[in-house]
């Protein structure tokens, strides 16, 4: 004898407020996992679907583990205001994947984004995890482009040897890259000898005062523009800064905080000032001229992965501390 099947299914069903939650009218297929092994009897002798549709809710509300399922799923569709990003059509696909297979650009420069895991050799991080999720929504292979810096990752874009990438958003890129609303804010800071006379972010702008920036950064891009006084010594990559910096007897080092953390601890004789001198809004983009609806996509994307829990997640399971998930208005 089969076992019962273990899908409930509700079709437009409108759900009365309840406990202070209104549930609104729309469609919501909740495929349940075999662990929770419930199942929902059909209505076959009632053929009016308003009464079937009571008869399921009533089954499924039988069952109080599952409450705190269907509150949860009501919460976050009206909360955040977002629901699941459409299933893209042939054209949308083309224009993120043309050749067949999604390129992503993954700058290992910036830990909090991505990293070498230490076993496999692979990258990882919360942007080769949304990579992942944007190419099984696509339904297409996923291709990884893994360069050292930000500046190699832009030029990914440029040439195109990359579908998508992950950028701080900067109006100076804009204008070969549609960016989506930032998924995450990282926060640049100031690094400096133990023994040095500069103690605020104040004092780094002074005529004779040497910065070492990572070439091409966001913090390369925002303090060319911010500097008027100091000079910016641009290194090849972001993880090299702080080398660069001892190396080359510079003054102060400048880059994303976890990066100046793990290097000044690894160096020693460093201290890290005690105020940012940015937020770097971290966001995903794609080549404007692949158009306004692969842009649209992708913002309704990257909204959709903040609000279900995606972004915070994946930042937890890859260890990463001292960034922030971005809102919807950040």
């Amino acid at each position: 004898m089969s076992s019962a099947p273990r899908v409930a299914r509700f079709d437009s069903m409108h759900m009365p407020a309840h406990m202070g939650i209104s549930f609104p009218a729309a469609r919501c297929d909740l495929t349940l996992a075999l662990h929770l092994g419930y199942a929902v009897p059909a209505a076959s002798n009632n053929t009016n679907p308003a009464n079937a549709n009571m008869m399921k809710i009533a089954t499924l509300l039988n069952q109080p583990s599952l409450i705190c399922t269907l509150l949860a799923c009501a919460l976050i569709v009206s909360s955040s205001g977002y629901a699941q990003t459409t299933a893209p059509g042939t054209a949308i696909v083309s224009s993120f994947a043309p050749g067949g297979t999604l390129r992503a650009s993954i700058n290992l420069g910036n830990p909090v984004l991505a990293s070498l895991d230490a076993q496999t050799g692979e990258a990882k991080g919360v942007s080769v995890d949304l990579s992942r999720e944007l190419a099984k929504r696509l339904g297409v292979p996923l291709q990884l482009v893994v360069v050292k810096s930000a500046g190699n990752s832009v030029e990914n874009i440029e040439q195109d040897k990359a579908d998508i990438g992950f950028f701080a958003i900067d109006p100076k890129r804009a204008q070969e890259i549609s960016f989506t609303g930032p998924y995450v804010l990282i926060e640049g800071f100031y690094a400096v000898r133990q023994d040095s006379p500069v103690t605020s972010n104040a004092q780094v702008d002074q005529t004779g005062v040497t910065v070492a920036v990572g070439k091409g950064s966001a913090y390369d891009l925002f303090l060319t523009r911010e500097l008027k006084q100091a000079t910016l010594v641009r290194v090849p990559t972001s993880p090299a800064v702080v080398q660069a910096f001892i190396d080359q007897k510079l003054d102060v080092a400048a880059g994303v905080k976890q990066q100046l953390e793990h290097d000044a601890q690894q160096a020693g004789g460093l201290r890290i000032l005690p105020q940012r001198f940015m937020v770097i809004r971290q966001a995903m983009g794609v080549p404007t001229r692949r158009g306004p609806q692969a842009a649209a996509y992708l913002a309704s994307f990257v909204e959709e992965m903040k609000a279900s829990g995606f972004v915070a997640a994946s930042l937890a399971r890859h260890g990463i501390e001292g960034a922030a998930v971005a809102g919807p208005n950040d």
